[in-house]
């Protein structure tokens, strides 16, 4: 059975009520859930159960199933685990899943401030990275870092679309990443749009509106082989 994602049609949902299908060694899984699990270069979510016991079950980290449309919630070890059938409560860490909103969305400005084809990327509640198929001498911190911000500061609403697995195929420019795909099979690929910014497929979280990132800085910018150029974001006042 597959859990239903809820985070795909609000982002901004930090609970929610979800019954438990199966507690095995790899995890816990739910019939439905707030948690996002690691994919895409963003990490998976933290949080808690809380049973009708009144006893809470840590959640150390969430990860992808046998499919990607089954969730692991991964307990912290030790700690007490639901049964199957029982009905829990979901309370997402909710400032961590803020932060890494707004550097996912910070990542996808940063992909338009440098118009280079991205071969990989990586987002943490502390920082964020993409790497860049591109001469190093292109990529200037100052400039990077004026440029996204001024995005920011302009802000713009984000927006949800779907288009068939036949329409990516047919409009293979949408894809950015060179390292990661998006995944096809399903009949129908998600896709982020930043009206007159940005358009792509991204099965990640993202906030609202760009002007929520707030500003970011540079952090440093290296290389990581002849095609990988890494630029590393932190939002200001951390990292």
């Amino acid at each position: 059975m597959a859990t239903e994602l809820l985070f795909r049609d609000d982002a901004y949902l930090r609970g929610a009520t979800a019954r438990v299908l199966a507690v095995h060694e790899r995890g816990i899984e739910l019939d439905r859930t707030v948690f996002y699990p690691l994919g895409g270069g963003q990490a998976g979510d933290t949080g808690r159960l809380l049973r009708a016991s009144g006893e809470t079950v840590a959640i150390a980290d969430t990860r992808k199933g046998e499919t990607a449309e089954r969730v692991l919630h991964v307990p912290a070890p030790g700690g007490p685990l639901p049964e199957p059938g029982e009905l829990v409560t979901l309370e997402l860490d909710w400032p961590r899943r803020h932060l890494l909103m707004r550097l996912h969305t910070a990542l996808h400005l940063l992909s338009c401030v440098i118009p280079a084809p991205v071969t990989g990327g990586n987002i943490t509640a502390e920082k964020a990275r993409l790497d860049f198929d591109i001469d190093l001498s292109q990529l200037n911190a100052e400039r990077i870092e004026a440029s996204t911000n001024a995005l920011i500061s302009a802000g713009a609403a984000t927006e949800t679309l779907w288009i068939t697995d036949a329409e990516l195929d047919a409009q293979p420019e949408l894809v950015k990443t060179m390292s990661v795909q998006p995944p096809r099979g399903a009949g129908r690929v998600r896709l982020l749009r930043i009206p007159g910014i940005d358009l792509q497929p991204c099965g990640g979280t993202h906030v609202a509106d760009i002007g929520e990132i707030g500003p970011i800085r540079v952090l440093k910018i290296r290389s990581e082989g002849k095609r990988n150029k890494r630029v590393e974001i932190a939002l200001s006042g951390s990292g």
